[in-house]
């Protein structure tokens, strides 16, 4: 069977991956060795009425340097499941329909993939192979939250004023961004990123929906092609950050965004303005200040660089959720559920019952 196909049989999956299992992998690369993972998703809707939807992300449907889906697989019990792709996003969707007779909706979903550190050379642009053009026009156009004219441009001009090259306006954009925003803890989520009215309030607070989609939105602003990508953290932080991994196998609340830029002859290049607030905040004893070792060291580790113990679902804005009668969703890193009486808040796992747990698995 291809590594790629979704089947829906047996649970029953060994505790060790064979290498033989990762096609087209290869052995480690300078960014570190691959390491594979499961993340098992489960859906309940407790108080069904009419006909009950759930919608589970799976794993980025394209292969990149950090990630490479292994399948998934997934059961929904006395209902109707179905996958969707849209492959402008690399998004995958899970969706399963229960009629009115069934009185505990639940859709499982178990996926599995290959991670490794990711790092691109930040020192000289090399030869990269040239992305689709299609593509980077994707990474230029305004979403619904993050338009790309007005107070958006306007700020991004400011800060990147004498920069010359794509570079080094990103890296403008990137410490304008570590410099001006905190991490609000009071934010639900990880924030819908309405860049627009946090320019207009000046008010810089939020999370990585937030804080990433503002970097994002102004280097589309000045013609540099960027991207949210939208996943989840799925293990411990090996470079001693605890605040920058999952701490337990329930990552049920331990969703995260991150962002990419475009830069010509290197790449996609990685970057994580919001992870170094995060660290300010939250990196014990907690707020942090930004001299502090730790931070300076994520700060400079952020631009050109994750740590994998993370898994990238997509980058899809304004998701359309295939057979919903409800409203577009910013993005699709959360279950998403929906009944007769309309949709689900995603971002109450205690009501509308979800969990999401982890584990790494061996490589023979």
């Amino acid at each position: 069977m291809d590594r790629r196909a979704f089947i829906k049989t047996s649970f029953a999956l060994p505790a060790v991956v064979s290498i033989s299992t990762l096609p087209r992998i290869g052995a480690a690369s300078a960014s570190g060795p691959w390491r594979v993972f499961e993340v098992t998703t489960t859906a309940e809707i407790q108080w069904p009425a009419g006909i009950s939807r759930v919608w589970l992300p799976v794993p980025l449907t394209a292969d990149t340097p950090y990630q490479k889906s292994l399948g998934s697989r997934w059961q929904a019990e006395g209902g109707n499941a179905s996958y969707s792709e849209d492959g402008k996003y690399s998004l995958g969707i899970v969706r399963a329909d229960f009629p009115e007779s069934v009185s505990t909706p639940k859709l499982v979903v178990v996926s599995r993939f290959a991670t490794r550190d990711h790092g691109v050379d930040l020192s000289s642009p090399g030869s990269a192979a040239a992305e689709d053009p299609a593509v980077l026009r994707l990474n230029l156009r305004a979403t619904e939250l993050i338009p790309t004219d007005g107070i958006v441009r306007d700020t991004a001009i400011e800060i990147t004023k004498g920069a010359k090259t794509d570079m080094d306006k990103a890296r403008a954009l990137y410490e304008w961004v570590v410099e001006n925003t905190f991490r609000d803890p009071k934010v639900r989520g990880c924030g819908w990123g309405d860049i627009k009215a946090m320019l207009e309030t000046r008010n810089f607070g939020g999370k990585c929906g937030d804080l990433n989609a503002l970097f994002v939105g102004m280097a589309r602003s000045v013609g540099i092609p960027a991207r949210d990508v939208y996943g989840v953290r799925v293990a411990r932080s090996q470079y001693g950050y605890a605040s920058l991994g999952a701490g337990t196998e329930n990552i049920t609340r331990a969703q995260h965004c991150r962002a990419e830029f475009y830069a010509q002859g290197i790449g996609w290049v990685p970057v994580d303005p919001a992870d170094v607030r995060k660290v300010v905040l939250e990196e014990p004893p907690g707020k942090l200040a930004m001299t502090d070792e730790k931070v300076t060291a994520a700060r400079k580790r952020l631009f050109g660089s994750w740590e994998m113990n993370w898994l990238a679902y997509s980058y899809a804005h304004d998701v359309q959720l295939p057979g919903s009668t409800g409203p577009k969703i910013p993005y699709f890193m959360y279950p998403n559920g929906e009944t007769s009486q309309g949709r689900l808040d995603q971002l109450d796992p205690d009501n509308f019952k979800y969990t999401l747990t982890a584990r790494e698995l061996k490589i023979a």
